[in-house]
């Protein structure tokens, strides 16, 4: 018997698994201490009224007999197949097929699963720095070769740094899988939607597959940034995406996604729709029919009327953290299109000890950029999902601090 070895190669602690672990250890160190944590990107508005209201009469369906639920169908209930395609994609001038989205448990989970549907020996292209699962998961499944120097020697790296505006440029050699997320996770940055259009006739020309991470598309602010990859013409051809309702309606704990596979995208002559159907009805149960009315009501006009209120609460707190940062003198990046804020640590530190010197000095936490990749390392990461008044309370300490 032999285990999967790509396991090994992995670091056996998650990068939040590590900061967690910190923050205890300073936590039972300082017990009194009033700690702020502004890292992990989880939400804490409560669920829209109308989302539980709908799950509430949902339990009560179970509650009989005529009107019980079993086994969720594994690409989703129809109901909600429908919302999701009239709400996110019609509206927006996309035109897609109710059987093109499948509603899972997660966004993560999807981006990680995806893969299954791909031979071991397809080239990945990824973002440096990126979320973490992109890289783990191709890792387990083989495709990494080697880590030397920090980076993996099967994958094509594609940085993105200030001097080119955190966007990645065009590879420069043919590569078969690319996975881009706008905006992006941890950079806060967005693309427009002509220079998606470039990595769309790439992956035309090339017969490449974008992954493209869509799930923060709702903090969009501006005109010309897209909030689908099927806004681009010809990305039917050569694009998976991938949606959630975590940081939109609040769905972090209740856990629901949708990916959208078009019925146009096909590699050796084969539909990925059906093989990813495939995947999902082999290895999936579904999400259970409690949550999948919870996400229904999300698109009514009530439920998008609580929901964009807890958007526009989280994006208010984008707007303090980054304000009051540069105010202190730092370079700071994202918090526009997106809930997370980019900023460059001082000079002479790694992203570890400008975490460190955070917790330990102002009870503040973030998330180190190094752990999202070495390109990431100078940088860091902060979100805007927390408390407003504890949110302008940290901002306020790390101002205080770095402007004695």
């Amino acid at each position: 018997m032999k285990i999967n070895e790509n396991f090994l190669k992995i670091q056996n602690n998650y990068l939040f698994s590590d900061i967690a672990k910190k923050v205890a250890a300073y936590k039972e160190a300082n017990p009194t201490a009033d700690i702020i944590r502004l890292g992990i990107g989880d939400v804490t508005r409560p669920l829209p009224k109308k989302v539980t209201e709908a799950m509430k009469k949902a339990v009560e369906e179970q509650e009989s007999a005529e009107h019980f639920r079993g086994y969720p169908p594994e690409y989703g209930y129809d109901f909600l197949r429908s919302a999701i395609n009239r709400h996110d994609f019609a509206s927006r001038g996309v035109t897609l097929q109710d059987d093109e989205i499948f509603v899972s448990d997660g966004a993560k989970s999807d981006c990680g699963n995806i893969g299954d549907i791909f031979d071991q020996d397809n080239l990945v292209a990824i973002c440096d720095p990126l979320y973490p699962v992109y890289v783990d998961t191709n890792v387990m499944a083989g495709r990494s070769g080697d880590l030397v120097d920090g980076h993996w020697n099967r994958f094509y790296y594609m940085p993105c740094t200030a001097e080119n505006g955190f966007l990645p440029a065009l590879p420069d050699c043919k590569v078969d899988l690319i996975y881009l997320c706008f905006p992006n996770n941890p950079t806060g940055m967005a693309i427009t939607k002509d220079e998606l259009a470039k990595w769309v006739d790439y992956a035309n020309r090339n017969d490449s597959v974008i992954l493209y991470d869509a799930a923060y598309e709702a903090y969009i602010t501006e005109e010309n940034v897209p909030h689908s990859i099927f806004e681009i013409d010809g990305a039917k051809t050569c694009a998976i995406e991938f949606r959630s309702f975590s940081k939109t309606a609040g769905f972090t704990g209740a856990r629901c996604a949708y990916t959208i596979v078009p019925h146009e995208l096909k590699r050796g002559g084969v539909e990925l729709n059906a093989l990813w159907a495939r995947r999902q009805a082999t290895k999936f149960n579904g999400v259970s029919y409690i949550t999948q009315r919870g996400a229904e009501a999300v698109f009514t006009e009530e439920g998008q009327k609580q929901v964009q209120e807890n958007i526009a609460y989280y994006r208010r707190n984008a707007k303090v953290i980054a304000e009051g940062l540069k105010k202190a003198g730092f370079s700071v990046y994202g918090g526009v299109n997106s809930p997370y804020i980019w900023l460059r640590v001082p000079d002479g530190m790694t992203s570890w000890e400008f975490f460190d010197l955070l917790l330990h000095k102002m009870q503040v936490v973030g998330t180190p950029g190094s752990g999202f990749g070495a390109a990431g390392e100078g940088y860091f990461r902060l979100t805007s999902f927390g408390d407003a008044e504890k949110t302008k309370e940290a901002v306020e300490r790390i101002t205080a601090y770095f402007q004695k």
